[in-house]
């Protein structure tokens, strides 16, 4: 085509001339996606099965403590202990929820996408991880409250629900130690594996493996050993904190409790700094 038969279309591209809304809406708007995510929200049925079979099964355990309170007048456990007692849900809601919320962008490869977007590095897992520790407090401090709500219609004093509401806040603050545990080093673990099927079956394994050890330890060991030995599992870590700042029942800690406080925030601090190196690397 000669220079006198050329032609200049129209085809309609024009600058973007709205509000750029910047770094905080992004991160906000990937924390929502995420949580909506974490139950299934927004995806098919098959990605609302287990997420909502374990948010079920936690309320019936809750509906149950209802029950009995109402029929006995008597508590079956404390909120503490309604935490306690749902360790093992709360482990198979990580296994399914983290990887759905990173391995699938490790592997379809996205985050060269996500990462081109008004959002910095750390933006990206930092979303992603208060995304699966909300949910995760949402499970238990859902549960415990509906726990609340059953026995406040069950006391014939007001002061009687205001006891209630005293012994339920701490229980709420114990909720979000396990969310914040488990949520941290689930992430990072899921966040290490593209296949979600791997990051499934590692996410519990960082769980359980550890778990007969402290069996061992505490029936084995000496006496100091014992009192050391839930400091090798996540799960018995937290528990070690509620024994020490919420008076929940267990073996004994004798003076370690500080001990079991400060590995708790070194662990959380462990797994965010780690999953925040792991994205400084991941896709550049």
């Amino acid at each position: 085509m000669s220079t006198e038969q050329s032609v200049i279309h129209d085809i309609g591209y024009q600058r973007y001339a709205g509000v750029r809304l910047g770094r905080g809406y992004a991160f906000r708007a990937l924390y929502g996606h995420s949580l909506r995510t974490a139950f299934g929200l927004g995806r098919g049925v098959l990605a609302k099965i287990f997420p909502w079979f374990v948010a079920g099964v936690i309320t019936i355990f809750a509906a149950v403590f209802i029950v009995i309170r109402t029929q006995t007048g008597e508590a079956v456990g404390s909120y503490e202990e309604f935490a306690d007692g749902n360790g093992l849900l709360l482990i198979m809601f990580c296994a399914t929820v983290a990887p759905e919320l990173v391995s699938r962008d490790l592997r379809s490869g996205v985050l060269a996408l996500y990462f081109s977007r008004p959002i910095e590095r750390e933006d990206y897992p930092l979303a992603k991880l208060a995304a699966l520790v909300t949910a995760l407090w949402l499970l238990l401090a859902g549960a415990q409250t509906l726990i609340f709500a059953g026995a406040a219609f069950s006391v014939d004093r007001l002061g009687a629900v205001g006891d209630e509401l005293l012994d339920l806040l701490p229980a709420l603050a114990y909720s979000a130690i396990y969310a914040a545990v488990f949520g941290s080093l689930s992430l990072l673990v899921a966040s290490l594996a593209s296949r979600r099927a791997v990051a499934a079956a590692v996410v519990v394994a960082a769980f359980l493996v550890p778990t007969p050890v402290v069996g061992v330890l505490s029936l084995t060991g000496s006496e100091t050993a014992q009192h050391l030995a839930g400091l090798v599992s996540p799960m018995t870590v937290v528990h070690g904190v509620g024994e020490w700042l919420f008076d929940v029942e267990g073996a004994g800690l004798g003076a370690f409790g500080p001990l079991y406080g400060v590995t708790v925030l070194a662990l959380v601090f462990a797994c965010t700094v780690a999953l925040l190196l792991r994205y400084r690397k991941v896709a550049s």
